[in-house]
């Protein structure tokens, strides 16, 4: 008789995804084909697991890595170094019939839903695509789970012969997100899925991506640069500056208390009418350096407040503290 919660609990304990030290580093020609090429960091070094059912948010400025991580675990580009796997598949040295079957396992929602849908094609041919492509169900079937989709993201069966003009942005986006899950993968790396949207239906958007997740155990890395968002979705929160992870552990903790400065900043971004919040935040000055020649030391030491010798001269790692990861030097005394 409970049978049926222990397989549920620990299939949502089961590691859907892990990420060892992942890589990405680019050369750059800034002078022309015979200049010395520049070594751009745009992701050097990140770690995680996501389980089953669980939300990892990625968050941080505009150049910190967040785009750069999603493709790598997409498949779109291959890590410079780290091991990256999924559901036991080694994504980075796996054979080519194990990375095909990747492509099956992980699955994206883009931040656009006017631009990721074609529209010459009715809603059911976008949504039966993947199928026609991955599988070998006959053409009835895949009607058949293109309605069951539809159903399933608050759409109706008459609508599977309409165009994408003929819906509003929240029904784009529930249709870009019934696409993503026709192949009914582990992972879905939503890139800043509700962005685009209106105010008004993101809360929409976010209660059917949560229900989704809980009927489909689904693991999720969800980008985003809106901290109220992932206040609301996320379980584990991985802050990111300048191509490395600052501070990385469960939501609840890092915003009751946040220990990284940069992390503090980001957090007394959040709007808030209470005056009492308001005290004490950290106000970022100046602009990111540059991915192209970044600071000795600790990358975010030219714009904090807490900034010592030590942080200009050498780069903090990540360490455990109040059961999170903070790479910072003066993390305990800043909190």
């Amino acid at each position: 008789m409970n049978s049926k919660p222990m397989n549920s609990e620990l299939m949502n304990n089961e590691p859907i995804i892990t990420a060892k030290d992942l890589k990405r580093h680019y050369k750059i020609r800034t002078g022309g084909y015979f200049s010395k090429a520049l070594l751009l960091k745009a992701l050097d070094g990140v770690t995680f697991t996501i389980n089953g059912g669980k939300t990892l948010a990625v968050v941080g400025e505009s150049g910190c890595g967040k785009t750069t991580l999603a493709r790598l675990v997409t498949m779109i580009e291959k890590p410079t170094s780290g091991c990256l796997e999924i559901k036991g598949i080694n994504g980075t040295t796996g054979k080519k019939q194990e990375r095909r079957q990747l492509h099956k396992l992980v699955q994206i929602v883009f931040q656009d839903p006017y631009g990721s849908l074609n529209p010459r094609k009715k809603i059911g041919a976008i949504l039966e695509e993947p199928l026609i492509i991955n599988t070998t169900l006959t053409a009835s079937l895949r009607r058949e789970a293109a309605h069951e989709m539809l159903s399933k993201v608050g759409l109706t069966r008459e609508q599977y012969n309409r165009y994408p003009h003929m819906f509003s942005g929240g029904q784009r986006q529930r249709i870009a997100i019934a696409r993503a899950l026709m192949l009914k993968p582990a992972l879905v790396v939503a890139d800043e899925p509700v962005s685009a949207l209106d105010v008004s239906v993101q809360a929409q958007a976010l209660n059917l991506l949560k229900d989704l997740q809980d009927e489909m155990n689904l693991a999720y890395l969800f980008i985003s640069h809106d901290l109220g968002v992932v206040r609301h979705i996320a379980d584990d929160l991985l802050v990111m500056y300048l191509g490395r992870p600052v501070e990385q552990g469960n939501k609840s903790d890092i915003f009751k208390m946040p220990l990284h400065p940069y992390t503090r900043a980001l957090m007394g971004s959040i709007p808030s009418v209470n005056k009492d919040a308001r005290k004490g935040r950290i106000r970022l000055s100046g602009e990111i350096p540059s991915p192209l020649n970044p600071p000795s030391g600790c990358s975010f030491h030219k714009r904090c407040p807490f900034m010592t010798a030590m942080c200009s001269e050498l780069r903090p790692e990540l360490r455990l503290i109040d059961s999170r990861q903070v790479a910072c030097h003066h993390a305990e005394k800043t909190a």
